[in-house]
């Protein structure tokens, strides 16, 4: 048995997210990639990824891991593959790792940013990749809400996840936030985030910048352990996976 690594990048925008979807396996990037390298090598892949997207979500090094019968060569599946993606999709990496590496299991820290175009129009070259939002973001007030969500905490004020079995506690290491002409970027890089986890707390991060919140409601709202006290869900398009570290 062996097992390959691969490092990918998606334009989101077209597909249902990256889990394969019944009846429509092919209009994920899951269920694409997955159909693409069963034919290659001839057999079922089952493709394990660090984490899933939801629909419309970007990934700039997304990592996902499968398994073979028979060994191939890295570059030999790049060339097939290559063939047969569409340009909204890349393989940017692929090795043979070790036969205990799990792409999500192994995951240390990931890395997401969520773009806002400050705009009065939206970019016509980027509104795939940023939301749209024309008012006037007070950075410095969403710095020091931001600084209140760094470190170890139960983050169920944000995330849309219905398990209550499931831990919601997560630590996030850092907190960016940084504005290039009308694009202003939220970085995050934390141990994991939960579903919709990263879209909310922008969400709240942009009442916050708009003047609907203080810095110091956060302590609130993470103290209620309620997704009803926390900011809207931010919309998808905004969101892309940057980097995963093992």
């Amino acid at each position: 048995m062996y097992n390959y690594k691969m490092t990918i990048a998606y334009d989101g925008t077209k597909y249902n997210g990256w889990q394969k979807q019944t009846g429509a396996p092919l209009k994920t990037i899951q269920g694409k990639l997955e159909h693409i390298l069963s034919l290659c090598c001839n057999q079922e892949i089952q493709l394990i990824a660090s984490g899933r997207t939801d629909a419309g979500v970007h990934a700039k090094g997304q990592v996902a891991n499968f398994h073979t019968n028979e060994y191939f060569e890295p570059q030999s599946i790049l060339d097939y593959v290559a063939q047969y993606l569409a340009q909204d999709v890349a393989i940017l990496d692929i090795k043979v790792a070790s036969e205990r590496f799990h792409a999500r299991y192994n995951a240390k820290f990931k890395t997401y940013e969520y773009k806002i175009d400050t705009g009065l129009f939206a970019n016509p070259f980027t509104k795939d990749y940023c939301y749209h939002l024309h008012k006037n973001l007070d950075l410095e007030a969403m710095k020091q809400a931001s600084a209140h969500l760094i470190g170890t905490h139960d983050f169920a004020s944000f995330t849309s996840m219905k398990s209550k079995k499931k831990s919601t506690v997560r630590m996030i290491a850092d907190i960016k936030i940084e504005q290039q002409n009308n694009i202003v970027t939220l970085s995050y890089r934390g141990d994991g985030f939960m579903q919709h986890m990263v879209r909310i707390l922008s969400g709240t991060l942009i009442e916050v910048g708009i003047g609907e919140r203080t810095p110091q409601n956060i302590l609130e709202v993470l103290e209620a352990k309620e997704r009803a006290k926390s900011g809207p869900t931010a919309p998808a398009n905004g969101l892309c996976l940057v980097d995963v570290e093992y």
